[in-house]
């Protein structure tokens, strides 16, 4: 029979994809195998009504066959086959799918509500062949009919189709494997090895049966009549096994998930030595269908702060994977979790790697967005422990997803965010703690240091506590912008104990501290002048109660940030900050001995008084964690004063 040419625009197609458009070689057996369960898919559903299909579902599979001496691979299914018209509409132009026909005709018949789920749509994927393949060739027989054909080709110069023998329905493939070339390893698809592990890795979910006779050996048994001279061996056997599992996991019923094989699963995928902390399930029927089996995880992945770490979820399609890592699944806060999401409602593009950004990825990331955030509030009400291990593992992320984008995701991420805190839990969410406020506490507090015990102790901090109010940690100047951003707490706005009306006072106490301020003005001068631009200003505090001084600032740059500008200093070398410092505010305790001996030296002994300035700005600097530009002429200080 004389070669018959693809159509101009197909044979262009033909050429691109085998060249271009498809970047992994490997999906070439997962593409065949889809083909194949479809074409079972279609006698398996005619076999409901026509008893004289006579086959009933654990009859079907798909075989595959390898020959490795002859460099072929042969798939096989016992499905509906195509008579010679089919044959050539289907494998004669690209992209017209059977497949597709058959749903939308069934979909019809049905008024919508079939539920055959057909994998191939696009009618390109076994074009896929001639990505690994020089020859192909498909013999097929349609059920109902006597006739068998063979369609053959060896690329885009065009395909003959033959009258051929075949004694049941079905269709089979045979790829004739090419030669090694130049960077193209082809010998690796002849190993059994091989074939098993694409299986497994593509096509492990595929409803119907994957076998393959597998090549093994064996210790070889003593015969009965062996003398003491026999050496044994090994003997070689063939053993027909079934490739893949067929039932996913997320296909049972949710009360089937128990923790322990959720655990199992989660360790055998994703390569885990350790049990998630939780699971989380989902079937969804309605204007987008998916089942989805989610984790989270006990530990970060070590890459995950790292620009080469790629997260997202499995992506398959009525078992078949579409995508490893489908980033479009998950929103970027959440890209550490890892899990599975299969539908058949996602539109796939020419080559099934790329998925165009439909509406349908939407509402599953939106829908699957909430489910994660529910999950993780409920460990963090339920299981306070396993969430702080999360928030130590993840916590970073998630507060850097809050103030990206300007804060634009922080009421999605609001609920979730921890911080450090003076309360007996040592850490909490902003719900949390808004639960535990007394019913005249008006703000959140908030301090800065390295940790909560030290935000306790600070000379700012006492003041607060002995009200009975709780004082979150700000360890670092982005827990400080994180706050800025998210503004309040069910009405409760943030208040540093820095800030002077971080307590209302009374008018009688306002006029007290200004008095007090007007009364010392000569010896707060005296102080600014000696200490020089060491500090900005020098005021007397009302936020002390028993410590002598503190360290504030004033304007944009707070104590945290210029932590901050020096230490990223030290690591990269460059002055992030422009230049700019925070303006130290030097505060005294009017009412502590310390001032009272300043006083007194300042009217009888300005040396001494200048010494004593010193020390105390020292201390300032020590109680808010600031670095000494001289500790030894501060030690030196300190022993001139016990002479």
């Amino acid at each position: 029979m004389a070669k018959k040419q693809f159509k101009a625009e197909s044979k262009r197609l033909l050429d691109m994809m085998i060249n271009s458009i498809y970047t992994h070689k490997e999906i070439f057996l997962r593409e065949l195998i889809s083909n194949a369960s479809d074409a079972i898919d279609k006698l398996a559903y005619r076999a409901l009504t026509d008893e004289n299909v006579g086959l009933s579902r654990s009859d079907f599979a798909i075989w595959l066959t390898l020959d490795k001496d002859g460099r072929t691979i042969t798939i096989e299914d016992n499905g509906i086959g195509m008579t010679r018209e089919e044959l050539e509409t289907n494998l004669g132009t690209i992209a017209k799918s059977g497949s597709l026909k058959f749903k939308q005709e069934l979909a019809q018949s049905e008024g919508d509500k079939g539920d055959v789920d057909v994998i191939g749509q696009f009618g390109v994927g076994f074009y896929s062949a001639f990505m690994v393949a020089d020859k192909v060739t498909v013999t097929t027989r349609a059920y109902g009919s006597e006739e068998a054909w063979k369609w053959e080709s060896a690329g885009a110069d065009g395909y003959t189709v033959t009258e051929a023998a075949k004694t049941s329905a079905g269709t089979k493939i045979v790829l004739h494997i090419k030669d090694n070339a130049e960077g193209e390893d082809y010998d690796q698809f002849l190993s059994q090895y091989k074939l098993q592990a694409l299986v497994k890795k593509y096509s492990d979910y595929v409803r119907f049966p994957i076998k393959m006779a597998m090549e093994k050996s064996r210790q070889m048994e003593k015969p009965a009549d062996a003398g003491d001279d026999w050496k044994g061996g090994w003997e070689s056997y063939t053993e027909i096994e079934t490739l893949n599992s067929m039932v996913p996991l997320w296909q049972r019923q949710k009360s089937e998930i128990t923790a322990e094989t959720a655990a199992e699963f989660y360790q055998s995928k994703f390569g885990d030595m350790e049990a998630p902390l939780s699971h989380i399930t989902a079937n969804v029927e309605g204007a987008v269908t998916y089942k989805a089996l989610l984790f989270i995880p006990a530990h970060a992945p070590f890459d995950l702060y790292t620009r080469e770490y790629k997260g997202g979820l499995q992506l398959y399609s009525s078992g078949v994977l579409i995508m490893d890592k489908c980033p479009e699944l998950v929103p970027e806060w959440f890209r550490f979790i890892p899990g599975v999401v299969d539908t058949q409602d996602v539109s796939l593009n020419i080559s099934r790697e790329m998925l165009q950004h439909t509406r349908q990825l939407e509402v599953i990331r939106n829908n699957l967005d909430k489910k994660i955030r529910a999950e993780l509030l409920k460990i963090q009400k339920d299981r306070p422990e396993d969430y702080a291990r999360f928030w130590r593992e993840f916590g970073l992320l998630l507060k850097y997803s809050a103030l990206g984008s300007y804060g634009a995701n922080k009421e999605s991420l609001r609920d979730l965010l921890m911080f450090a805190t003076t309360h007996e839990s040592g850490l909490t969410a902003l719900k949390a703690y808004v639960e535990r406020m007394p019913e005249d506490q008006q703000y959140i507090y908030y301090a800065a240091a390295e940790d909560a015990s030290q935000a306790g102790k600070l000379p700012q901090s006492e003041r607060i506590l002995a009200k009975g109010y709780e004082i979150l940690c700000v360890q670092n100047s982005e827990d400080e912008l994180l706050l800025q951003i998210l503004g309040q707490q069910e009405g409760k706005p943030f208040k540093s104990v820095n800030d002077d009306d971080a307590l209302p006072q009374t008018e009688e106490e306002k006029a007290a501290a200004e008095k007090q301020a007007e009364d010392s003005k000569g010896l707060l001068d005296f102080v600014k002048e000696t200490l020089g631009d060491k500090v900005f200003a020098v005021r007397t505090s009302g936020k002390l109660v028993s410590q002598p001084v503190c360290m504030t600032t004033e304007g944009p740059i707070t104590l945290e940030m210029e932590k901050y500008f020096r230490q990223q200093k030290l690591i990269s070398g460059m002055d992030v900050s422009n230049g700019m410092t925070a303006q130290r505010v030097l505060e005294l305790n009017p009412n502590a001995p310390a001032f009272a001996a300043l006083q007194r030296a300042y009217e009888n002994d300005r040396e001494k008084a200048a010494r004593y300035a010193h020390v105390l700005y020292y201390q300032s600097l020590l109680i808010a964690g600031l670095p000494l530009e001289d500790p030894a002429a501060y030690a030196q200080l300190v022993c001139s004063l016990m002479e």
